[in-house]
């Protein structure tokens, strides 16, 4: 987790040395050319014992000025604040168990490409209330025109061209 953390921050090519402090029983400090970036290891039993603690606990101790200062600098990129709102409608759609919300994403995306811009997956239901073999996902989507308000009009036809596909291709019924 810590490496994904560095690399995502650009850095790379860390050496390991064991710690060599009263924090930690175990550990190993990541560092880049003699300078430690982080420190990680099982906090000592006479520090957890003072929090009364019973179980291990493991503590990543970060030196900031060391990762900023190893940070590649990158030109940060910003764009405006979209001037018109983003709508936002839900579907229960009740599905095979087989079908996977990647199928439901690539159909999205293929029947609204425009003013789609986001779909999410908020919520799986599996249980006695449904058909067997049936689940059930809560899906999201975020609509936005750059040049323009939403009307009622345009949300809804777009909705139903998804309810159509979705129940076309996947066999899927609005709950």
């Amino acid at each position: 987790m810590i490496i994904n953390v560095l690399t995502k921050l650009g850095i790379s090519s860390l050496n390991e040395k064991p710690v060599t402090n009263s924090v930690f029983t175990e550990g190993l400090s990541l560092v880049y050319k003699k300078k430690s970036i982080v420190d990680i290891g099982i906090v000592s039993k006479s520090i957890t014992k003072k929090f009364d603690i019973k179980q291990e606990v493991i503590y990543a101790d970060f030196n900031w000025d060391n990762v900023l200062a190893l940070v590649p600098k990158t030109e940060v990129i910003f764009k405006a604040i979209p001037k018109y709102p983003e709508v936002k409608r839900d579907f229960a759609l009740l599905l095979d168990e087989a079908v996977n919300f990647k199928a439901i994403y690539d159909i999205a995306y293929q029947t609204e490409r425009n003013l789609l811009k986001n779909v999410s997956l908020f919520d799986v239901y599996t249980g006695s209330k449904l058909p067997e073999g049936k689940k059930s996902y809560a899906v999201s989507f975020t609509l936005q025109d750059s040049k323009g308000t939403l009307t009622d009009k345009q949300i809804d036809k777009i909705m139903g061209k998804l309810q159509h596909k979705y129940e076309k291709e996947l066999g899927a019924e609005l709950r």
